[in-house]
């Protein structure tokens, strides 16, 4: 039988790890350098937050794809989330403004995993505070949860000044995500950044119930909150598209529903799922 090879010494092994860890510091200090001198270029060319939805997304998905071998994907994406929050941070400074009322620890684990420690974090109970906060902002953001909602929040991005939807965060869906809360990220950003594969619309409908919720079920994802100002519902629509949007006005009026009015209050991209045999949709 041929000799089975000895394996490495421990100390050599060691030193292979020492050299990647000083690797890594070397190319993050690397990546420094080509941030400051992109700084230095957008300074003249953009205003409003240096958070990048569309670009981030694809980074996240690219990540999943290419990720290999016995380290976690959590830390894989923990890693790459706070370098770019970092210096994206770095770029221009801003605060994070969660609402803390749908649970104060899940939102600061989505806050933290999402924007590290060295992004500022500001906390509020309800969402109006955030809303405020963000719109008197130049590049603050908006953290508010994308399931437990108590009041129509999103009326307050109706307005053509008004900050928007840009992300829904996580990026990558799991069952086993850390941060696994889904959240809603508000702010201004440039319209070069805004990720549009999904839409987001305020629709206030009068003669809002059970059958109408059930036909609008098929078409899209709907938060709907009882507005007694407006006699009906004010829901937050998720639609790919205007056209699907006008499927559901002609839904809403089919089943006994009318119209009030409809505003576009932001856009995201699309959810991306990693199964639990990691392959990803």
């Amino acid at each position: 039988m041929p000799d089975t090879p000895n394996p490495p010494p421990l100390a050599e092994l060691r030193a292979e790890i020492d050299r990647i860890d000083s690797e890594m510091h070397h190319l993050l200090m690397q990546r420094g350098e080509i941030i400051d001198r992109l700084i230095k270029v957008k300074r003249t060319e953009e205003s409003g937050s240096a958070f990048r939805p569309a670009r981030e997304a694809d980074m996240m998905r690219r990540l999943v794809e290419r990720h290999r071998g016995i380290l976690p994907l959590d830390t894989a994406e923990s890693i790459l989330r706070v370098v770019i929050a970092t210096f994206t941070f770095v770029q221009a400074p801003f605060r994070v403004h969660a609402d803390l009322s749908a649970g104060e620890a899940a939102m600061r684990d989505t806050e933290r995993f999402h924007f590290g420690f060295t992004v500022p974090f500001v906390a509020h109970m309800g969402p109006a505070g955030v809303l405020a906060e963000v719109g008197k902002s130049r590049g603050d953001l908006g953290l508010v949860s994308a399931t437990a909602q108590t009041s129509a929040w999103w009326s307050a991005l109706e307005g053509n000044d008004a900050p928007k939807i840009i992300a829904r965060l996580p990026f990558i869906e799991r069952a086993d995500h850390p941060a696994a809360l889904p959240v809603f990220v508000v702010s201004r950003v440039a319209d070069s950044a805004r990720v549009t594969e999904v839409e987001m619309w305020s629709v206030r409908v009068s003669g809002w119930n059970a059958q109408v919720a059930r036909a609008l079920s098929p078409l899209a994802e709907i938060v709907a909150v009882p507005d007694t100002a407006f006699d009906g519902a004010a829901l937050l629509v998720s639609v790919a598209g205007a056209e699907n949007l006008k499927m559901i006005k002609s839904a809403l009026v089919e089943a006994g529903a009318s119209v009030r009015s409809s505003a576009l209050v932001g856009s995201h991209a699309r959810r991306y799922t990693v199964t639990p045999n990691g392959a990803a949709k």
